[in-house]
């Protein structure tokens, strides 16, 4: 059990990264005196769940910031949009973290998500608007389902039909028109690309339905980050990651999830 001084240390080290400019030390007495005691706990409590070595820092950023996005959190989207890019994630992956939010959360919260990230992005590079971006491949159907299929084999361990074409089937016959687009989309394009490993783009989309009470969606998710290499100790930090992030009920319930998923 860590005294004060070890948990004030902790987070120190944490708040370092965070607000590089900033003495820690003076970084508590300000949130102190404006926010009194969550001034206190947000320093500490935030300070030491991110110094916990189940997941790297740039797992934990991946991951928080799919949650921000997901709860539309503005202020702190771009603050961790900066944080994330400290911790060694690079503009691009964390722009990917955005196409599962608009697969997973929707549109909306995607490009008012993206918004705020290029205030983060305009901020660290010293510019006043970000360029040089490109479009996502441009696929036909029968290219998206080669891939979906590539990614359904891993995200079930290959229990997925092995035509395509009859698990695009299955799909159809389970989800309807729903089934065809999360094959052809969901799957084919965006789970299938190559700017974040199948393992980053598990924890990411596990980090976004604990978040949002997603408990049926976890059913499947959670088994499909072990076969992406994820372990179940790092899937049990995420839903205690999410204490701090989506409050105590969520994080209860995705723990419960993740549990009778792992045994299921």
């Amino acid at each position: 059990m860590a005294n004060w001084e070890e948990r004030q240390q902790q987070a120190s080290e944490t708040f370092t990264r965070f607000i590089p400019e900033a003495e820690p030390a003076r970084v508590l007495a300000s949130m102190e005196r404006n926010m009194g005691a969550l001034g206190t706990f947000a320093f500490t409590a935030v300070g030491e769940m991110w110094s916990r070595p189940i997941l790297s820092r740039r797992d934990r950023s991946l991951m928080i910031i799919a949650v921000l996005a997901a709860q539309s959190r503005d202020e702190e989207l771009v603050l961790h949009t900066g944080i994330g890019l400290r911790h060694g994630l690079s503009r691009t992956e964390i722009e990917e973290i955005n196409l599962h939010v608009a697969a997973y959360v929707g549109f909306p919260a995607a490009m008012a998500a993206s918004r705020r990230m290029d205030q983060a992005f305009c901020d660290a590079e010293g510019v006043e608007k970000i360029s040089g971006r490109s479009g996502a491949e441009h696929l036909d159907d029968d290219e998206r389902l080669e891939r979906a299929a590539e990614v359904r084999s891993t995200l079930t361990a290959g229990t997925a039909s092995a035509d395509p074409k009859q698990d695009l089937a299955d799909l159809h016959s389970f989800l309807g028109d729903v089934g065809d687009w999360a094959m052809l989309w969901a799957l084919g394009e965006i789970w299938a690309r190559p700017e974040l490993s199948r393992r980053d783009r598990s924890l990411i989309v596990i980090a976004i339905l604990a978040a949002l009470g997603q408990e049926e969606e976890l059913a499947f998710h959670v088994p499909a980050g072990l076969n992406h290499g994820l372990t179940r100790d790092e899937i049990e930090e995420i839903m205690t990651h999410l204490c701090l992030y989506a409050g105590f009920p969520r994080a209860v319930e995705g723990m419960r999830a993740a549990r009778r998923a792992f045994y299921t």
